[in-house]
């Protein structure tokens, strides 16, 4: 028995292997949508009554996301033990509505630290470390690792086929079928079928390519999902199952639609968790399926009953991606309402250097102002003017983390009449009223950190409690004296200046359980005007919404 089936012979029973590992791949082009696939695999199985687990295993050199630029990765996702990683796990949370762990991602870079710092350890012995077996067996005790009771691990391994970076992690997956038997695994493969005009057909030709590129990884694709613009005939599935070594009812359209939450319904009309459960034998031990949550959403999105605009002002509004779960989160709260929600793109830069009158017309189409988080000085200004906007037009507001703080330093400055109130982030030559935060409490332990700490990991990140003050607008919206919620930022808003604050009317009703740190700040005088110091955004499903977001969708509604 080899050492990675020791590993996951915890989770034997009876002799035999108790999860059942179904493996995501893409191929073609990237952008596919791997991780929605992988989510909707998920919330199928989860409709049957199985218990279903979803990583993450990206090829990149990075240790995480944490460092990368939003305009090329899109979105980090933090998780609610304080892990930064790909924004497909929000995907996988908000599909299945399970906390997704810091156990659940994982990337290149880091299966190389790890092996890199057991060498130097001595760990290996003196053994000359190799891609093979160092790397793939540090990959496999990823995959096989913190399991408990869940009947379906997913794995999605980031990128395409044919990627120099992603062949190792091809090689891993390879090798841990042959470790818990191909009775155990799955293997899915995601690719694009590309419809030519000239020629008014789908071309399968790209699809065999692929397919090809995973044969010669030793890997033999069990489900094709084809993405395509319309459904591909009968002569063009059994073409790709003829060239890919697939019975036809295993290849199976993944048509392109308007909105990704009808693609589990889709992919259950298309068969696919019935095949998946096929190829393990597991169709009896399947309940009768309950998509009703699904069908709730499908019937909610065909009958909105308005629209309104929200005006994000961002700083990465080049690529949506960077906002994900943002935009999911301002859509749950649309359903939620039953309104359409129209996203409003606003660079904040564009607000920079301008005149009010300009401000105000940019702003003037928006319903709703949002200003997200962020890092760096980059349209902080233009964020001020923004959140000013809102204060003194009485448009609702909600703020995000750096939202919550360029609207403590617009109201110092104007407000208190503090000119030069800024944060230390962006100048040393100010008053304070945003500060590097050198110290904190996490799980019993006092975490410190200075200006010269590393950049990756050292934020204050993952879940924190917090206490809500009674009879203030966050107690309404919440209806609760204490709530949880994830953090990801290094500097906060000096307590010291509360109640100078609150002489404005302008109350902090949110802090940490210790009252040093303030959460959530909010306007008395004003229709909705309300600020976090966290992102609320990772925690909004479309079956629930996130409170925060549905008074604030609510408000503007009004």
């Amino acid at each position: 028995m080899s050492s990675i089936q020791t590993t996951v012979l915890s989770n034997y029973v009876n002799g035999k292997i108790m999860q059942k590992f179904i493996f995501v791949t893409g191929g073609v082009v990237s952008s596919l949508g791997k991780g929605i696939a992988s989510a909707s695999i998920g919330a199928l199985l989860q409709a049957r009554g199985f218990k279903v687990r979803i990583r993450k295993l990206d090829p990149y050199l990075n240790i995480d996301p944490g460092t990368m630029s939003p305009h090329q990765h899109g979105e980090v996702f933090v998780t609610e033990d304080g892990a930064e990683t790909d924004l497909d796990l929000g995907h996988y949370e908000r599909f299945l509505g399970v906390h997704p762990h810091k156990t659940d991602s994982i990337s290149g870079g880091r299966i190389y630290y790890n092996v890199l710092t057991k060498e130097r350890r001595g760990d290996y012995l003196g053994a000359t470390v190799q891609s093979i077996p160092h790397i793939t067996d540090e990959i496999k005790r990823f995959i096989s690792s913190d399991l408990t009771d869940e009947d379906f691990v997913i794995c999605e391994i980031g990128g395409t086929v044919g990627d120099i970076e992603g062949l190792i992690f091809l090689e891993a997956i390879r090798q841990f079928a042959n470790d818990v038997g191909r009775e155990n695994t799955l293997f899915v493969h995601l690719t694009l079928l590309p419809y030519i005009k000239a020629a008014g057909e789908l071309k399968t030709k790209p699809s065999q390519h692929s397919i090809k590129i995973l044969l010669e990884a030793g890997i033999q694709a069990d489900i094709i999902l084809c993405r395509s613009a319309m459904m591909m005939s009968d002569a063009e599935r059994e073409k790709i199952a003829l060239f890919c070594n697939l019975r036809p009812e295993d290849v199976i359209v993944a048509l392109n639609l308007d909105n990704i939450y009808k693609i589990p319904l889709a992919y259950h009309k298309e068969g696919l968790d019935e095949r998946v459960l096929y190829h393990f034998g597991m169709l009896d031990k399947a309940k009768v399926p309950d998509y009703s949550k699904w069908e709730k959403v499908e019937k909610a999105l065909a009958s909105p009953k308005g629209e309104v605009t929200i005006g994000i002002v961002g700083k990465y509004c080049g690529l949506q991606d960077a906002y994900k779960s943002l935009n999911e989160a301002l859509f749950h709260a649309g359903l939620a309402n039953q309104v359409k929600v129209k996203i409003k793109w606003i660079e904040a830069e564009t607000l920079e250097g301008v005149s009010d009158e300009e401000v105000a017309e940019k702003l003037s189409e928006a319903d709703g102002i949002l200003v997200p988080g962020g890092f760096g000085y980059r349209g902080v200004e233009g964020k001020i003017r923004a959140a000013k906007y809102a204060r003194e037009n009485k448009v609702p507001y909600l703020g995000i983390c750096l939202g919550m703080q360029i609207a403590a330093i617009e109201i110092a400055r104007d407000v208190l009449g503090i000119k030069d109130a800024n944060s230390t982030e962006f100048t040393k030559d100010c008053t304070p009223i945003i500060a590097l935060m050198s110290e904190w409490e996490q799980d019993g332990k006092k975490q410190i950190r200075g200006e010269n700490a590393n950049k990756g990991g050292t934020l204050r990140l993952g879940a924190y409690p917090c206490k809500i003050k009674a009879g203030t607008l966050a107690h309404k919206i919440y209806g609760a004296d204490e709530i949880s919620e994830r953090h990801r930022h290094r500097y906060e808003m000096d307590i010291r200046f509360e109640d100078d604050f609150a002489k404005h009317g302008v109350v902090i009703s949110g802090k940490s359980p210790d009252g040093v740190l303030p959460e959530i700040l909010e306007i008395t005088d004003h229709p909705f005007f309300i600020a976090g110091q966290f992102h609320p955004e990772f925690k909004s499903t479309p079956f629930e919404g996130h409170k925060l977001f549905k008074s604030f969708i609510a408000a503007v509604k009004k």
